[in-house]
């Protein structure tokens, strides 16, 4: 769950108060939101994960349910509450995050199946939220090897290591992961750069196969087999970046899953993250597939070049 508060330009001092002009709750989580986008753009997704027995809970598994959503692999676990954000947002955009992973931390490799008839009519496995959840960051690997394993394409984005780790925990993953997602913040932790062409080869050369690297306002950038390209954004006011790096790589995986190519499958999920900060909270925003491919005809492109490889297609 997050509970978003705009606008919030400074904190105030203990004891005092501040008076906000936005309080209000939407779905969270990197999976959820993901899962969400997917659902929303027509592709079929389900969720494995833990929430809490509690109103946020209940809450966002019926927010869910409603894009199409299987939710039937989240499972309840009691004495724990739903991992809830709440996010302070200042006027351009900018959100700073408090977090309780709760129940989420608990989840186990072992609660994913990937057996013949469970993952039938998949095609993908995507891992979001790797650092905050202890046993998966301990048992990743393995978990992505079984994956692949069951016929499946890996994804993982990797999201803000609050321990500090970053790569002593996430290079043992990187031989196992087809598509890696990762904003320039966390590049510079993992990577040391932020450059888009030493980013993809730094995690490359560890193994990971095609590496998309999220760049906010300047797009995304692609490092694949073939070579490298960009795809710059859409030219859009944002209100609120929360969720727009999961909303993203639904978009992407949707894209692919559809037949798209790297880049028109790069364009989708830029015109989905675009859609997404333009409204408070991160599923708000994201659209079905007509109208996310109406509004991307006739959106402006911020300026930016484009360089196109011949793009390799990932198994359906």
């Amino acid at each position: 769950m997050d509970i978003l508060v705009r606008p919030v330009e400074t904190l105030p001092p203990w004891g005092s108060s501040l008076w906000v002009e936005s309080v209000s709750q939407h779905l969270g989580g990197n999976g959820a939101l993901t899962a969400y986008t997917l659902a929303k753009l027509g592709a079929p997704a389900r969720l494995c994960g833990l929430v809490g027995e509690d109103a946020f809970g209940r809450y966002a598994l019926e927010k869910l349910r409603s894009a199409g959503v299987d939710v039937s692999e989240v499972f309840l676990e009691s004495g724990s509450q739903t991992a809830t954000t709440v996010g302070l947002i200042n006027q351009r955009a900018e959100r700073l995050f408090l977090h309780l992973r709760g129940a989420s931390r608990n989840l186990r490799p072992e609660q994913i199946q990937f057996d013949a008839c469970g993952v039938r009519g998949l095609f993908y496995f995507h891992l979001g939220s790797f650092f905050h959840m202890p046993a998966i960051r301990e048992g990743g690997a393995a978990l992505l090897k079984r994956a692949r394993s069951a016929g499946l394409v890996t994804s993982v984005d990797t999201m803000w290591d609050g321990a500090g780790r970053w790569m002593a925990d996430f290079a043992a993953l990187c031989p196992w992961i087809d598509l890696l997602f990762v904003n320039q913040d966390e590049a510079r932790m993992m990577a040391g750069s932020s450059e888009p062409s030493r980013v993809g080869e730094f995690f490359r050369r560890l193994g990971a196969g095609i590496v998309i690297l999220k760049m906010a306002g300047e797009g995304c950038a692609i490092a694949a087999a073939g070579g490298q390209f960009a795809v710059p954004a859409y030219d859009v006011t944002a209100v609120d970046t929360t969720g727009a790096g999961d909303c993203f790589c639904g978009g992407f995986l949707a894209g692919l899953g559809l037949g798209f190519s790297l880049p028109e499958a790069a364009r989708l999920a830029n015109a989905v993250a675009a859609l997404s900060i333009q409204q408070t909270g991160g599923a708000e925003g994201v659209a079905n597939l007509a109208e996310t491919m109406a509004w991307m005809a006739r959106a402006p492109v911020r300026k930016g070049n484009t360089c196109c490889i011949t793009p390799r297609h990932l198994p359906r």
